[in-house]
């Protein structure tokens, strides 16, 4: 395991580097959601395959990494991913976004090319919610804080089982701890950002996942956005919500495993 500051534009952020560390190693890079930070892949990790280089980070705002005074863009939040892939030497990696990661995914695939090689967009899509909505968003974290917003978070998160379970607590913690900027901060870039016609340009190999329960990005809006590249693969898993490698993380890892050799990442 390597960690590692880099800094981007004034800000320092957070990645991590586990597995192998040998640059020529097949890479996986994760993007997380908003509210939360890189260990939301922690579940999966140890169902994937063994010789895998595995990178993630922590957008600004989120985990880790500074938390500059917002509104951010969707454009900073896609140069800090390129900072850091290029500060990890990545090239032609498998690029898993999940929620604003995928959006983050998206536009890092229309700008670099050549650090991607297929990408995994997972619970999320070209266009998410409206400005209204995320303003609303906005302005009730900064009147009344994360807590005050948790249980309905929660609800678009995960199905009523796992919610209800003590194994959800822990992801409440961790939405609640984070900074209120950052959260502001990152709502205002998925607001402005509609990627349909850069998205529809792609031509990569694309595996989409969905949950069923998800609340935040229904599988019928995640399929319209996987269906704007062209060869590309839906995949629904039936009991989770949006963050199905937090409910389900070995059927999450085994989509994830089965892409990587059909492409023949592995």
């Amino acid at each position: 395991m390597q960690e590692q500051m880099i800094t981007r534009d004034g800000v320092a952020l957070y990645a991590r580097l586990d597995g192998m560390a040998d640059p020529h190693t097949p890479t996986v890079v994760f993007a997380n959601s908003l509210g939360t930070d890189h260990t939301l892949w922690d579940p999966v990790l140890p169902y994937l395959p063994t010789g895998l280089r595995i990178i993630r980070m922590d957008k600004r705002g989120h985990g880790r990494s500074d938390v500059p005074d917002g509104p951010y863009t969707m454009g900073a939040l896609v140069s800090d991913a390129e900072a850091v892939c290029d500060a990890f030497e990545v090239k032609d990696a498998v690029f898993v976004g999940l929620s604003v990661g995928g959006l983050i995914a998206q536009g890092l695939a229309v700008k670099r090319m050549d650090l991607i090689r297929a990408l995994v967009l997972s619970n999320t899509a070209a266009k998410i919610g409206n400005p209204k909505l995320w303003q609303d968003r906005i302005d009730t974290v900064r009147a009344k804080g994360l807590e005050a917003m948790a249980d309905g978070i929660l609800q678009r998160w995960f199905g009523k089982d796992f919610r209800e379970s003590p194994a959800a607590a822990p992801w409440r913690d961790l939405l609640i701890r984070t900074p209120v900027e950052g959260y502001a901060g990152v709502s205002a870039a998925i607001s402005g950002t509609d990627f349909y016609t850069p998205t529809s340009g792609l031509r990569l190999p694309t595996l989409g996942i969905a949950g069923s329960h998800d609340g935040a990005t229904p599988p019928d809006l995640v399929r319209e956005t996987i269906d704007l590249i062209p060869g590309s693969r839906f995949e629904l898993m039936r009991r989770s919500g949006h963050l199905p490698c937090v409910e389900e993380p070995e059927t999450y890892a085994e989509l994830l495993t089965h892409f990587m050799s059909e492409i023949g990442h592995i």
